[in-house]
């Protein structure tokens, strides 16, 4: 629509990228610079971590952009009080499949847009909860072999088609990285 202000993802993620352009947005990539993703402070809740970080991430690339509409968006995985983010290497993330073998965990994203002009960022927090099925050593060896973990917040990518992690409430994109329910709600709301 003429006068439709562009929208811009300040994120490498190629998850995000693949679901706005599967729900048919138009979108250009900004990175947000490196220090925009500083980590978790001591005592942060999964909450305030994502919250805070998809902000600096919206900030960074808004402060560059003179008109449009940022998306900045973090995701962590939480399991028995632990934040759980990207694993370091493979024995982190073998960690992490441990912890969450047999259990419920969650998947919080933070969702940042910022409309430029302006200086006014909307900011809210979306949570998926899940259980993986009990991994037995075998299971997760298998899995650590495909690297399909690396870079991925909790050791797992759900779109990858895993039969060992369910959904129990919530959305199926929020685990993915971007909760495309809450951002279609915010965008209606900004615009």
């Amino acid at each position: 629509m003429p006068g439709e202000l562009p929208l811009i993802l300040a994120s490498q993620s190629p998850r995000r990228r693949e679901l706005l352009e599967q729900a048919g947005f138009e979108f250009e990539v900004v990175l947000p610079s490196p220090g925009a993703e500083c980590g978790k402070c001591s005592g942060e809740s999964p909450v305030d971590l994502v919250a805070r970080l998809a902000m600096q991430k919206a900030k960074d690339v808004a402060l560059r952009t003179a008109e449009g509409i940022v998306i900045g968006c973090d995701t962590v995985a939480e399991c028995m009080g632990q934040i759980l983010g990207k694993p370091e290497n493979r024995d982190h993330a073998e960690e992490m499949l441990r912890l969450m073998s047999g259990r419920t965990h969650h998947v919080f994203s933070g969702l940042c847009l910022w409309k430029r002009p302006g200086d006014e960022p909307v900011i809210r927090v979306d949570v998926t909860r899940l259980r993986m099925d009990e991994l037995s050593t075998e299971k997760i060896e298998s899995y650590l072999e495909t690297d399909l973990w690396v870079g991925k917040a909790g050791a797992f990518g759900f779109q990858d088609g895993l039969d060992w992690v369910h959904i129990e409430d919530g959305s199926a994109s929020n685990v993915v990285g971007l909760p495309m329910e809450l951002l279609d709600e915010m965008l209606r709301d900004i615009s």
